[in-house]
């Protein structure tokens, strides 16, 4: 497996935050992707593959879901993958939609546009 669509999730998650993030962010939050735990690139890679395959099977009309669509497609991905690589999370790793802070909210949308970018 090769590790560009991991890495243009992270990218896109730093962007992001970055933008995003009121104040300074935790390190972590920024970290690069050679900093990243195992499981967290494979987390991102699989959010990564379930976007893009719900683009591609949607014949790239995802372009007419709102914004807010396209970020909780994200957080309820990835909120899986913490269920698959964290046994007992913390409640705010497992939030819903509603209970996140925007700051991630619109992160989670802006990767759902850049992997949207990258597969039209």
């Amino acid at each position: 497996m090769t590790d560009e669509p991991s890495r243009l999730f992270r990218d896109a998650w730093i962007r992001g935050v970055k933008k995003y993030f009121p104040g300074e962010p935790k390190p972590g939050y920024i970290a690069p992707w050679e900093d990243m735990p195992d499981w967290e690139k494979r987390a991102a890679a699989a959010v990564h593959e379930q976007v893009r395959q719900f683009i591609e099977i949607s014949d790239g009309e995802t372009s007419k879901l709102t914004r807010e669509q396209k970020g909780r497609f994200v957080a309820v991905c990835w909120v899986a993958q913490i269920y698959k690589h964290i046994p007992d999370p913390k409640p705010s790793y497992v939030a819903d939609w509603d209970d996140l802070p925007e700051w991630q909210r619109e992160t989670d949308t802006e990767i759902f546009e850049a992997i949207e970018s990258h597969s039209a």
